[in-house]
């Protein structure tokens, strides 16, 4: 029975964690189906993880934070579609240009907003998003096998949490039974029939960075305001470009995406959960746990990329015939 719990524990910490992953991979999956490919997911969940935690320190409501996350992070998604779509700029660039801007920008605002050495005030109250129990979830928890699984693991996490696994089937319900969806698609795939067809390419692929956007807002704004209490220097730690392996790896697409998301949490929560582990007589480092996620990250990216096939027209720009 104690490993059982033990293994809810892990299980809840992995959905907790894998949470910032699945909505910035969800976001790079509009983007790149799109044709877009965005390595700016990074600084686009940054920035948001700082402004709203700044707005919601300053405010005391988590939910003009999570408002403020999400146009930050649609301004950056802005840029990147301002350089890669309408000037036809190198995707890849503009990308990394974003996360360096990120980076500065939140450090440099949070040290003249705070001053507290680029943090931001520790968050309370109204200022966090809190949990959401669900019916009878004390009641229940006492019940053998089901209850810890109802009271611990489905039930005591934040709205934003649940808002980031409900976005699977409704991603792929967009991009599967609709026809903006297909529209989309196709658009990654060949937008010159796309333009044929008279629908605007440029219009979708504004869309896409848009819905991308959104998704890393909430991605940083979940980070700063339900993962940790607040914003710190450089509290993505990476997350963007896990989400992209996890893209990669899930050959972009949504459901598949959700399990690289958790298989990627799942290593994170094991490194935090069990540390310094003893493997007959030889112990593992607390550092080489830590470095698990990262690791898997190369690994897939050496052992996938060949093998997964992106949308055709991504990371081109598109110039219209005359």
């Amino acid at each position: 029975m104690e490993f059982f719990i033990t293994l809810i524990q892990v299980l809840d910490s992995t959905i907790r964690l894998s949470t910032p992953l699945l909505l910035a991979c969800l976001a790079g999956l509009f983007s790149e189906r799109a044709g877009i490919f965005d390595i700016g997911l990074e600084g686009k969940m940054l920035m948001a993880a700082f402004f709203s935690a700044a707005v919601a320190a300053v405010t005391g409501s988590v939910w003009l934070g999570l408002l403020a996350g999400i146009a930050s992070s649609l301004v950056l998604s802005g840029l990147h579609g301002l350089a890669s779509i309408t000037f036809r700029g190198n995707q890849l660039i503009s990308g990394v240009a974003i996360n360096f801007l990120a980076a500065g920008m939140t450090v440099l605002i949070a040290q003249s907003w705070f001053q507290q050495g680029g943090r931001t005030p520790s968050l309370f109250g109204g200022g966090r998003f809190t949990p959401i129990n669900f019916p009878f979830a004390e009641s229940l928890g006492g019940v053998p096998i089901f209850g810890p699984i109802y009271s611990e693991l489905l039930s005591g996490h934040s709205i934003l949490v649940y808002i980031a696994f409900a976005m699977v089937p409704a991603t792929w319900w967009i991009l599967y039974r609709t026809r903006f969806g297909l529209r989309l698609r196709a658009v990654g795939e060949n937008p010159a029939a796309v333009d044929t067809a008279g629908v605007s390419v440029v219009g979708l692929r504004y869309a896409a960075v848009a819905i991308c956007g959104v998704l890393c807002g909430i991605a940083g704004a979940y980070l700063a305001t339900a993962l940790q209490a607040g914003f710190v220097k450089d509290m993505t730690a990476g997350r963007g470009f896990i989400a992209l392996a996890a893209l990669i790896f899930a050959k972009w697409r949504p459901w598949h995406a959700m399990g690289a998301c958790l298989l990627f949490g799942l290593l994170q929560a094991v490194a935090l959960r069990f540390q310094n582990i003893d493997l007959g007589g030889v112990v593992i480092p607390v550092q080489v746990m830590d470095a698990l996620p990262y690791i898997l990250t190369v690994v897939i990216l050496a052992g996938f990329v060949g093998k997964a096939t992106p949308p055709r027209a991504g990371g081109e720009p598109y110039v219209k015939e005359r």
